[in-house]
């Protein structure tokens, strides 16, 4: 039996701090096992893409479970796992450009050979208890759909353009209008695209991607999530253990609601934190309460006002695009039970912070997004 093998079989199925201890000094002492200790960490890396995971789902759970030296090594694995590839899905790319972002800012810390065993030990074990999950989108090694010479729609760019820029005004009036504004023309978008897909029988199928909701206050952040999808033609089932939801959709629909809902979260947060920051300066403490019964209510007022704004983009459209429309929510949902056939919902517990709720109210009517006060699908 090799180091490798001896200090595996003593750390990776032991909760004990001792037994972790007896596999890191193993390999500490034998500079020799490195090699073999790295191949080890690429075979469990290539196991969890075939049970499902993306990269950015193993960073989110090392990220939730362990510490900064494990994001660090996680990415050591994905790059070289990756480099094997000649194209990467879209998806794939984009996270692991924004892991290598993540990297780079950590910045690299010298560690002995002990804490180093340690650190390799902690994260192995945490990839081969990964469990199989839903796959999402093509996997490294399947044919990659190239993206349009010409780029994306100028209508994304337009969109990611107004977003920003309500991302970043002090004023309300002025992100309220640009929110606005951004949400009709993604229905528009959409719109568009539909009508394109059946004008070319391109015989397009949903898709599906996942997106982070992460801790603190995630309950809100998924029902801020399922509205944004609700109100773009798409279906969002949260899985709160591992800190995601799916969403379901058309390809199109599925980028605008990445868009939406990271520009309303920040918005959501930075009005939220303005807004706590009055209270507190009139003498009151109740921080979490206030925070979560305001995102509570960002998130449920914001979903009756995304509603609103498509069906009225919507209500102007041909009467026949009605079909093409409906053909395609029945696709969406259709592929949403595949995926998730024992879907249950679970009650969502109530704001207890009436100046946070009012603020939340307050804060979505300017943003003009928004989630209905419904249940959430959970995986």
């Amino acid at each position: 039996m090799t180091t490798v093998e001896r200090a595996l079989a003593a750390a990776l199925y032991a909760e004990s701090d001792a037994d972790l201890d007896t596999g890191a000094s193993l390999l500490a002492a034998d500079p020799s096992a490195d090699a073999e200790l790295a191949l080890r960490g690429q075979e469990l890396i290539g196991r969890a893409w075939e049970r499902g995971w993306q990269p950015a789902d193993v960073v989110r759970m090392v990220r939730r479970e362990l510490a900064e030296p494990h994001l660090r090594l996680v990415a050591e694995l994905v790059f070289v796992q990756l480099k094997r590839y000649e194209r990467l899905p879209a998806r794939w790319a984009a996270q692991c450009e924004a892991l290598a972002e993540d990297v780079r800012e950590s910045g690299v810390r010298p560690e002995d050979r002990f804490t180093r065993a340690t650190t390799v030990l902690e994260l192995y074990r945490l990839l081969l208890r990964l469990p199989a999950i839903e796959p999402v989108g093509p996997v490294p090694g399947a044919p990659v759909q190239l993206p349009p010479a010409h780029g994306e729609p100028k209508a994304l760019t337009r969109i990611r353009g107004l977003l920003a820029k309500a991302e970043a005004t002090e004023f309300p009036q002025e992100a309220e209008a640009l929110s606005a504004k951004a949400q009709e023309l993604m229905a528009l978008h959409s719109i568009d695209e539909a009508v394109l897909a059946g004008a070319e029988r391109r015989g397009d199928a949903p898709g599906a991607c996942r997106i982070g909701v992460d801790a603190p206050y995630e309950t809100a952040k998924a029902i801020l999530l399922d509205a944004v999808a609700s109100a773009n033609h798409c279906r969002a089932v949260w899985n709160g253990e591992f800190g995601f939801s799916t969403v379901v959709g058309f390809e199109a629909d599925l980028e605008v609601v990445e868009l939406l809902y990271t520009s309303l979260l920040v918005q959501g947060t930075a009005a939220m934190t303005r807004a706590e920051a009055l209270q507190r300066a009139g003498g009151r403490k109740r921080t979490k309460t206030f925070r979560q019964s305001f995102l509570l209510a960002y998130a449920n007022r914001l979903g009756d006002l995304l509603s609103a704004t498509a069906r009225d983009v919507e209500s102007s459209a041909s009467a026949d695009l009605l079909p093409v429309l409906a053909t395609r929510a029945v696709a969406v949902a259709g592929r949403a039970e595949e995926m998730f056939p024992r879907t249950v919902r679970t009650r969502v517990r109530g704001a207890s912070d009436a100046a946070g709720w009012e603020g939340g109210v307050a804060a979505a009517d300017r943003a003009r997004r928004g989630a209905g006060g419904r249940g959430l699908p959970r995986g």
